[in-house]
């Protein structure tokens, strides 16, 4: 029965980049950007392996009763997972050869390989080799009893001598481009991947040795930090020590060129010590994420998205004093239809301000050129007292956080790390100001880090505020932080793990109250992530009782909708476009006085128990009415967003309303209120 409730996330994920996968095959983007997504579909499987497939297989070192007894079935889910990714593999391989590529040559431009290469071009690619390649190449012998150490994600070729000897060779991609752009000729342009070149010059690099055969590999390895539980040191240090493990990390998955004969992938997988299911036939290049950087010699706008620039914020962009802007109203800014500047120019006039006494700021993820950071760093040197609480454990990102996290400390910030328990994933900001002779808190909450770069691509949402209720509990949650108080006392914010989940289920309950009571009752709700077995059941109970329930999630979804009676009053849906949907909206109907709140927190069991997350209630009606128009907007998406149903089809959602592609009306909406304030 429990199949039919809830999906395995990973499983659901799967379907989410099946989504991703659906953009690159979609003819309504430009070419280009059909080419981006299948990077983007390339670089999460990675991740994914690297990460989610990691722990299947440390599950499988657990005791099998113990594993019986938590209903943990890694092997079955290995298995499946394995079987839709093959599925998803030859489709994308089918969308490169059979789309993307020939669309390319009608737009004048070739990718071709060695085989295609003409004498001219073949001198080209030898001098492009001598003079920017080989000097980066690195050989990795095969001896026999040791296993030959292959860099995570890194390409390599797997050669085989006629004298059975072997040998790996390095494509340096992270060195010099993956594609190298030929002499174009008859309005040609040609384009040839750093593989192939090195693969036309691989007879080279070795003396009185001659190739029997050359088959592109790249091992990918677990990304897990581990460290011990009854660690009572500095995590932070700690986290530093550990990183050097995830480059040696244990492998996860093997992908190879499917067209290589079974003797030498058996001899493969014996020289680097890998069973089975660790081997992934993939095409005759990896790491597709490269496609990211794919020229285009053509320069034609057509191939990519139409510019859509950030808009100025209506108020906040030329407040001659953003401080009193927001104390006279709150102050919401949407990205990435909206600039970032306002977040910036927020902390940087706090740095310089006289009033100015304080600035606490939690970082999940920090640019390595960031801003606000040097923001920061100007403050401290302005006097300003400056708390910064650093996320060391922020996946992928551990070494630049703890970097800057140093730097800050040394210039006299109090800078703070969470502990071996306990994320902290919340993206907040407070100053506080002397005012007449009084306190005077802004307070800024966000669903998406503080980072300029991803502030362009991700869709996210920032509430600036100085109401007393929200702000003075924004600073309980600080003295948290701060180690001054263990739980804050709040009323009006969540804060996970301390309320979050107990306000949800209230709010919830409220909703099935009223369903019974035959007064209004329904849930919006947008989310990256649905994974809680607890929510999704409080969900299940809701719909039962008759609460219209309309959910948006990006991401994966565990709800399964294997109750018939409350699938009836249920509605999923999936939104991937050009911008990463990535902000939480929670809607309630409460009899027809509407409560909404925004904030850090998917409804994922780490987000309610085992992080510090905040969300802020909207109380400001007009930010009420603009962000409830975007939420409607969203959900009456009927051009990108797909059909999360029992059987993952990843449909689109049809229906007979007017066409609305709800990240471009979003933007038209921002931008005519722009306009407006113009005027």
């Amino acid at each position: 029965m429990e199949e039919r409730l809830y999906q395995h996330r990973d499983l659901s994920w799967l379907s989410f980049n099946g989504r991703v996968l659906q953009e690159a095959q979609d003819k309504r983007n430009p070419l280009y950007e059909r080419i981006k997504f299948l990077a983007i579909f390339s670089s999460n499987l990675d991740e994914f392996f690297r990460v989610r497939v990691s722990k299947l297989r440390q599950i499988k070192n657990v005791d099998k009763q113990i594993r019986k007894k938590l209903k943990l079935r890694p092997t079955k889910t290995l298995k499946e997972i394995i079987n839709r990714v093959e599925t998803q593999q030859e489709i994308f391989g089918s969308i490169f050869k059979e789309g993307i590529i020939p669309e390319l040559q009608r737009n004048g431009i070739h990718l071709i390989s060695k085989d295609e290469f003409t004498k001219d071009q073949q001198q080209e690619a030898k001098a492009f080799f001598n003079s920017n390649v080989k000097e980066h190449i690195e050989i990795v012998p095969v001896s026999e009893g040791e296993i030959p150490f292959l860099a995570n994600n890194a390409l390599y070729f797997y050669i085989r001598f006629t004298d059975s000897s072997s040998s790996f060779v390095s494509i340096p991609s992270d060195k010099v481009p993956r594609f190298v752009t030929l002499p174009a000729t008859d309005q040609k342009h040609f384009i040839t991947f750093l593989d192939d070149i090195i693969s036309l010059e691989s007879h080279n690099l070795f003396k009185n040795k001659k190739i029997q055969s050359l088959f592109e590999v790249k091992l990918s390895r677990d990304a897990e930090l581990y460290w011990e539980d009854n660690f009572d040191g500095d995590i932070a240090h700690q986290i530093g020590e550990s990183l050097s493990q995830r480059k040696v990390g244990q492998p996860t998955r093997l992908l190879y060129d499917f067209s290589m004969p079974e003797t030498d992938r058996k001899a493969l997988r014996h020289i680097l010590g890998l069973g089975k299911v660790d081997m992934f036939p993939g095409g005759k290049y990896h790491n597709y994420s490269d496609f990211m950087s794919f020229p285009d010699p053509s320069n034609n706008p057509e191939l990519h998205f139409k510019p859509l620039p950030p808009l100025p914020h209506p108020v906040l962009s030329h407040s001659p004093d953003i401080f009193a802007s927001i104390r006279q109203a709150d102050q919401m800014l949407h990205f990435p239809y909206h600039s970032f500047d306002p977040v910036l120019e927020f902390l940087e006039k706090a740095t310089i301000d006289p009033q100015t006494e304080s600035i606490k700021i939690s970082l999940y993820r920090i640019a390595k050129d960031s801003k606000l950071a040097l923001a920061l760093l100007k403050a401290l040197e302005n006097g300003k007292k400056v708390m910064v609480f650093v996320e060391p454990k922020a996946r992928f990102d551990e070494a630049n956080n703890l970097e800057w996290s140093k730097k800050l400390k040394e210039h006299g910030a109090e800078v703070y790390h969470s502990d071996l328990e306990i994320k902290v994933h919340s993206k907040i900001m407070m100053v506080e100001r002397k005012e007449e002779e009084t306190l005077q808190r802004y307070a800024y909450i966000s669903t998406g880090n503080f980072n300029r770069k991803t502030s362009k691509i991700y869709a996210d949402h920032g509430l600036f505020t100085a109401d007393p209720r929200i702000s003075g509990e924004l600073a309980q949650v600080f003295e948290v932080l701060e180690r001054k108080r263990l739980a804050p006392i709040t009323k009006h914010l969540m804060v996970s793990p301390f309320s979050t989940r107990t306000k949800f289920y209230q709010l919830i309950d409220q909703e099935v109250k009223n369903a019974k009571e035959g007064l209004p009752a329904g849930i919006k709700i947008k989310m990256n992530s649905l994974q809680d077995k607890d929510m999704i059941a409080k969900i299940y109970e809701a719909a039962e009782a008759g609460v219209s329930v309309r959910l948006l999630v990006r991401g994966f979804c565990a709800l399964h909708m294997g109750n018939e009676k409350a699938a009836k009053n249920i509605q999923v849906t999936s939104i991937v476009d050009r911008f990463l949907e990535h902000g939480r909206i929670y809607w309630f109907e409460n009899n027809g006085a509407p409560k909404m709140f925004t904030g850090s927190a998917d409804w994922m069991t780490r987000n309610l128990d085992r992080r510090i997350e905040v969300l802020t209630p909207i109380y400001d009606r007009e930010i009420f009415k603009e962000l409830s128009h975007i939420l409607e907007l969203q959900l009456s998406d009927n051009v990108k967003a797909r059909i999360i149903d029992e059987v993952e089809s990843n449909e689109y959602f049809a229906n007979d309303e007017k066409q609305c592609r709800s990240q471009y009306e979003i933007y038209k909406v921002l931008k005519e209120k722009v306009i407006v304030s113009a005027d």
